[in-house]
This record gives C-alpha cells, structure tokens and sequence, in this order.
C-alpha cells in the first residue's frame, strides 16, 4: 500500500465536521482509491472516509485497514501530534 497524493484542507462537512484533507492511496497494483477523506468528527475523533458515489459510500474498510488508511493520511497531512 501507497500514498499517490495527500492534500491538506479545513473545510466544513455537511455533517458538522472538519475535512483536514483528502488522499489517494494504491492498495496494490491492481487497487487505487481516490479522494479518501480524513475528518476531525465532531467529538475530536479523527476518521477517514471512502468518498460517496450518489449517495452511497464508494467502498468501506476493515478496521484494521482503516486504522492504517488514517494513520497513513494524518502523517501526510501533517496533523499535529497534539490535535491528534
């Protein structure tokens, strides 16, 4: 797994939260996703979201993957360890 593009944002959700940033990733040759977005919930959690197609999620992940997808996301966004 690889990042492709990491693009740092604050920019208000319809939900209420905080998109920091969005990123594409290559799960393997075979897989890319794009604009995958990582959002500052509005209890302060930070989570990373497939984008929608419709209104419908373009996919979903495992936790272990999206543990990894996040974690990947906020050091390429820049997070700060403190807003973490």
């Amino acid at each position: 797994m690889k990042l492709l593009f990491a693009r740092p944002l604050a920019e208000p959700d319809k939900g209420g939260h905080l998109c920091l940033g969005t990123i594409d990733v290559e799960l393997t040759p075979d897989a890319r996703l794009y604009g995958l977005r990582l959002l500052r919930m509005r209890d302060g959690a930070i989570r990373l979201f497939a984008p929608h197609a419709g209104k419908r999620r373009a996919a979903t992940f495992s936790p272990e993957l999206t543990e990894r997808l996040t974690r990947m996301a906020i050091e390429a966004i820049g997070v700060p360890a403190n807003d973490r």
